[in-house]
Order: C-alpha cells, then sequence, then structure tokens
C-alpha cells in the first residue's frame, strides 16, 4: 500500500508532490496523458501575480502573496526560467484611477510589497508603446513571467529524482474506500491502494471528487483565447500590460513572454471544458481588447494562436480534507492565481496531511535540478566547448528557435524524459518558432524513434492515435 497517491500531473500536483519528495513517504502521481503539463498548465499567461486583486480572508489572497515570494529560490534552484518583469494596471478614466487607489490598498492589507500608483508620464517612460489614452497605472514591481510547462517539468524531474513514482497515460476511473485507505482503479485494469488521496485533477477534480465525496461538485471551464506573436515584437513591451480587472477575470493582457515573445489575451467564455477551438470572433475580441493597451500592435507578427481553459467551480479555492472521507483530500477549483499560488499551495496540503502521518525528513533529499542546456544561449567558446565533447550540439534540427539535437537528446533521455513530440516541444522549444514544427516534426519524431528505441509509426504527437508519421518505415 502506497503512502499518498496525488492524481494530477499540473502545477499543482507536481507542487505538491515536490514538497512531500522532501519526507520519507511512499508516493506516487497519476496522469491521465503522457506527460506532466498536459492539461490546464500547459496553455495559460505564464503570469506570476503580485496579488493586489485577490480578496483578504481567502484561500486565493492568501497562497498568491506566499506563493510568489517562493518563486525566486524556487526557479534557482529548479533551474526554470523565470523574470520579476513587473506589471503596470492601466487606467483610462477616473473611475479607473479610484479603483487603482483601491487595487492599491487591497494589495497592502494583503502584504503585497512594491507597489505605486504612476501618473501618466511616468507611466510612458516606462512603456513608450502604451496607448496615450492613458491617465495612470498601478505599478505591481512584484510580478513576474514564467514558462508554466517548464516549471511544471522541473517540480516533476525534482519529484522524481526524490523518490515520487510517476504513472502516466493513467486516468483514473474508479475511487472505493476500504479499511486502511483507498482503492483507485485506472483505465488500463490497474489499481493501486493508497492510505491517502490527494485530488489535483485540474478541470476533473469534480469527477474525482465524486467518485469519493457525499457532497458533489460540477466543474465549468472558462474558455480563454490568446494570440502569440514572434520574437520581434516581443521587443514591443517589457512588462506586463492589465486593465482594470473585473468581476469575471483580470482582463486581456499584453505580455512579453519568458521565451521573449509578445503574447495578447485571453477572454473569458464559460463553456465546456474540452473546447480548445479558437475563433475568429473570440480573436477578434482579444485584438481589440489589447489595442486599448497598445494601440499599434504588429498583426503581421502573429505566428499562433491558442485556447487554455481554467476551473471554474466557486471564487475560492477549495483545498480541504473532504468530511466523509479521511485522507481524501481536495485540491480543486483552483484557477487564477493557481500558477503562482502552486509552490505554497504544496506547503498548505503538506500541513493538512501531517496529523496522519509522521513526516521525516529524508537526509538525502536534492533540492536542486539542472534543466536542458539551451545552447542558443551559450557564448561561442561555450558552445564550441560543448560541441568538442557531444557533436549532437552541433547539428540544428530547430532552425527557427536554434534547437540543437543534442538538446532533443537529453529531453528524451533525462528523468522523467519525453515521449512524444510535444513532449519534446515542452522541454526544449523545439518546433515553437516561426514555422511552427512544419521544418522540424520529421527530424525530431526520426530521433524519438532512435532513442527510444520503437518504429518512427509509434511516435505521437501527444496522446495515443496521434501518429506523427503514417506508415511503418521498412
Amino acid at each position: 500500500m502506497k503512502d499518498i497517491i496525488i492524481i494530477g500531473g499540473g502545477v499543482i500536483g507536481t507542487s505538491i508532490a515536490r514538497e512531500l519528495s522532501k519526507y520519507k513517504l511512499n508516493t506516487v502521481l497519476i496522469e491521465k496523458y503522457d506527460d506532466v503539463a498536459s492539461g490546464v498548465s500547459k496553455a495559460n499567461s505564464g503570469i506570476v501575480h503580485a496579488g493586489y486583486n485577490e480578496t483578504l480572508g481567502t484561500l486565493k489572497g492568501k497562497l498568491n502573496v506566499l506563493g510568489n515570494e517562493m518563486f525566486d529560490e524556487l526557479s534557482k534552484d529548479l533551474d526554470f526560467p523565470f523574470k520579476r518583469n513587473g506589471a503596470l494596471i492601466l487606467a483610462f478614466s477616473e473611475e479607473d484611477m479610484a479603483k487603482l487607489k483601491e487595487l492599491k490598498f487591497n494589495g497592502e492589507m494583503l502584504g503585497v510589497k512594491g507597489l505605486e500608483i504612476l501618473r501618466r508620464e511616468e507611466v510612458l517612460s516606462l512603456e513608450n508603446n502604451v496607448s496615450e489614452k492613458i491617465l495612470g497605472a498601478l505599478y505591481a514591481k512584484t510580478s513576474g513571467i514564467v514558462s508554466p510547462y517548464e516549471m511544471v517539468i522541473a517540480l516533476a524531474e525534482n519529484a522524481n529524482v526524490n523518490g515520487v513514482e510517476f504513472k502516466f497515460n493513467s486516468e483514473v476511473i474508479n475511487i472505493e474506500k476500504i479499511c486502511d485507505g483507498y482503492k483507485i482503479t485506472l483505465s488500463n485494469g490497474e489499481y493501486l491502494e493508497s492510505k491517502c488521496v490527494i485530488n489535483a485533477a485540474g478541470l476533473n477534480g469534480d469527477i474525482v471528487n465524486n467518485m469519493i465525496n457525499d457532497h458533489q461538485y460540477k466543474i465549468k471551464g472558462v474558455k480563454g483565447e490568446y494570440i502569440l506573436f514572434d520574437k520581434i515584437a516581443g521587443r514591443l513591451v517589457k512588462k506586463t500590460l492589465f486593465q482594470v480587472p473585473d468581476k469575471i477575470s483580470k482582463g486581456v493582457l499584453v505580455t512579453p513572454t519568458i521565451d521573449g515573445n509578445l503574447m495578447i489575451g485571453p477572454n473569458a467564455h464559460k463553456g465546456a471544458k474540452i473546447d480548445i477551438k479558437t475563433t475568429k470572433e473570440g480573436l477578434g475580441e482579444v485584438i481589440d481588447k489589447a489595442k486599448r493597451s497598445v494601440s499599434q500592435l504588429p498583426l503581421n507578427r502573429i505566428i499562433t494562436t491558442f485556447v487554455g481553459v481554467r476551473p471554474c467551480l466557486k471564487s475560492d479555492f477549495i483545498i480541504e480534507e473532504v468530511n466523509c472521507a479521511k485522507n481524501f483530500i481536495n485540491v480543486i477549483g483552483v484557477d487564477s492565481p493557481g500558477l503562482t499560488a502552486a509552490p505554497a499551495i504544496g506547503v498548505y496540503v503538506k500541513n493538512l496531511i501531517k496529523d496522519s502521518f509522521n513526516l521525516i525528513p529524508k537526509d538525502n533529499f536534492i533540492s536542486t535540478r539542472k534543466g536542458i542546456i539551451k545552447f542558443d544561449k551559450l557564448g561561442i567558446t561555450e558552445k564550441n566547448e560543448l560541441i568538442k565533447r557531444d557533436c549532437n550540439y552541433g547539428k540544428i534540427v530547430c532552425k527557427c528557435e536554434l534547437i540543437t539535437e543534442g538538446e532533443i537528446i537529453d529531453a528524451i533521455n533525462r528523468p522523467l524524459g519525453a515521449r512524444s513530440v510535444d513532449a519534446v516541444k515542452r522541454r526544449t522549444r523545439a518546433t515553437m518558432g516561426g514555422c511552427q514544427g512544419v521544418g522540424c516534426l520529421i527530424p525530431i519524431s526520426k530521433i524519438i524513434a532512435r532513442e527510444l528505441n520503437i518504429d518512427i509509426s509509434e511516435v505521437m504527437k501527444n496522446k495515443k492515435g496521434s501518429n506523427m508519421i503514417g506508415y511503418k518505415e521498412a
């Protein structure tokens, strides 16, 4: 019997897994897809929110601030990209300016540091491409940007190195109480027993909850459409630009990404959990709203559009032990600012279960992790030395992003290594450039096939059935 089973391999599940990997526990994480960061965590804004907009006394308000403060050390230890670029919440009317004062006061009550209201001239001195129609802005200096999927992969790899077992392509289809815990049945017919279950299943958190809890939930999806521009457009702004938020969302933002692109979005429409199609109307809405912040958007620099769907349940996170099921912990309804709060959620959940388990710290816990070498970021001397050690770093596979064969091989062979083209993409950025994979999908598929010793026809884009090549090589 396992001590802990975590259901869900997104930023919440992996944050919990990494936190619990510090202790002498037999922990397993179950993920329905072929890789971590394959659900909600792969498609979001990648913003580490300052927390000025949350409600005092809520878990969102508390864990946002605590989580934000953990990012500097966490990103350094786990070697994932993070930058405190700061955010500007733009005001276009006197009513907006009054709202900024409320947000500043609210943020300070929550413990957010570095909040400052700027006059129009001060904003334009920081961001000269901002619309001249603004009257001022709230400057949130602790706001930052991060690669959400690289963060999840870093957390997962470190948890795995420290003893957490990961089971992929494993969908939970039933949970039942047994005398000393829970029996979990997977879609492949396998079952596991555990003393404690932690439900971090994202959009499917209600389905998992409803298998065991007398109190049933119904999670709805909130669809957000995004537009991604190339790295030339990424120079347009340095800080994340918000507009005064409403009750539904934080609004359409304009931001540089951690990788140097420009991104705008999302809108917010309630709908089906599986609706990931962009629409002409939705993208038009995103562009129109983003133009309030930056009137001259370089629309000829768009390289792709995508949709993120986040869970909508209640106004606050639900992080608690189920009343009718001891040691069944729900971590559900985690929408924005879930990414920011995730490291603190890991600690919060650990404290929830500490009375049920004798949490003995490991003497050999490995707190750091080294990420994949980013060849393009190296100096010429470092590049030449690396190529001398491994000639695969001298072979460019993805020309748009300058990703080498050495990086792709590393992505496949490291802990929890990539098993699909999308898994390689999340670890290396291969296929994320201007051609969106037209020039490198086949070469990447061939490398995966060679490294895994499988036929190229067995290489998937992501899930089962998404074969990259429709034939079997002789």
